[in-house]
């Protein structure tokens, strides 16, 4: 299995459009609710049709009821979407929770989700990651992060 992912310094070496999604990104975590992690995530997910669709994460005290970004925006895909295609899915977060040089990515739940959305539309979807320094990482599919998935 290959793995593939590219790494950029800063967002200005992206395109105009995906500097635009990771600004979403960032627009949309300003809106999580995160009272428990105080670490706030932002995704968008830009369709096939141009549309995009946002998430955030959403905490609750009684944990694991909360949700992620990532799984607020396929969510939302699915059940606003279902025909569209996710070409791209943008992550960006704020917070002390992780060291700020950390690569950032998707959690367990979220990565098979992405597979599961990948499998559902019969088509990889590209992943931008924004970390805390301002690095970005590229995955060209869900397998890129996660090489065992369950179902594949």
């Amino acid at each position: 299995m290959t793995i593939s992912y590219r790494e950029y310094s800063s967002t200005s070496e992206l395109s105009k459009e995906d500097q635009q999604l990771i600004s979403q990104a960032e627009e949309a975590y300003k809106n999580a609710y995160a009272p428990y992690s105080h670490f706030h995530v932002g995704a968008v997910a830009l369709l096939d049709n141009g549309k995009t669709v946002v998430g955030n994460n959403q905490e609750n005290v009684a944990y694991p009821s909360g949700l992620c970004a990532e799984r607020v925006a396929l969510f939302s895909v699915g059940a606003n979407y279902p025909e569209a295609t996710v070409k791209t899915l943008a992550i960006a977060a704020k917070g002390d929770l992780v060291d700020k040089d950390a690569v950032l990515s998707p959690c367990g739940a979220c990565r098979q989700v992405i597979f599961e959305s990948e499998k559902r539309q019969n088509s990889p979807i590209r992943i931008l990651v924004k970390g805390l320094n301002g690095k970005v990482v590229e995955f060209h599919k869900s397998t890129d992060l996660l090489t065992f998935a369950f179902g594949l």
